[in-house]
């Protein structure tokens, strides 16, 4: 079995599903308490009431949500690699279309044909900025051959720091 930079398929998917769980009942939260606060009659302790009870109500919701979203990108992803037998962006944006496209099978072929779309060009643009990210952070790591150096004259002579052995250097 190949070694893999993310965990294990099936620790994957479970991982993924909580960690997609966490991230929708925390953004949740703070959406529903911000809209709470906001449809919530007059006077600062009912504002502050009906915030808590969105969160209470909704926030779960929205999780759950998001881990449907998570637990089925990675179930798709990790068939993919395992079908594939090689894991590259392919298969992120395969997993982001099939995903969009099977939750929004009960609309119809068009909304599920809309939804594989946004979710694979959704996914090819993430995978595209990490690319990139990748890219452009691994040039500064990038050995200087010889000569590619630039003049050295640019920077000035190199002098020495003066020894003093009565200083501490503190």
């Amino acid at each position: 079995m190949e070694e893999y930079a993310n965990e294990p398929c099936p620790w994957r998917i479970v991982n993924d599903t909580g960690g997609a769980f966490t991230m929708g009942v925390i953004g949740g939260g703070l959406f529903q308490a911000i809209k709470g606060f906001r449809n919530a009659p007059s006077g600062l302790t009912r504002r502050f009431n009906g915030s808590i009870v969105a969160i209470k109500q909704r926030a779960p919701v929205v999780g759950g949500q998001f881990a449907v979203w998570g637990g089925l990108f990675s179930t798709i992803d990790c068939s993919l690699v395992y079908l594939r037998k090689k894991e590259d962006p392919w298969n992120s944006i395969i997993s982001g279309a099939a995903t969009g496209g099977i939750l929004a099978a009960r609309s119809g072929a068009a909304a599920m044909a809309g939804s594989a779309v946004v979710g694979g060009m959704l996914l090819a643009m993430i995978e595209g900025v990490g690319i990139l990210l990748t890219r452009f952070t691994s040039e500064q790591f990038k050995p200087i051959a010889p000569g590619e150096m630039s003049d050295p004259s640019v920077l000035g002579p190199v002098q020495p720091l003066p020894f003093n052995p009565d200083n501490n250097y503190q």
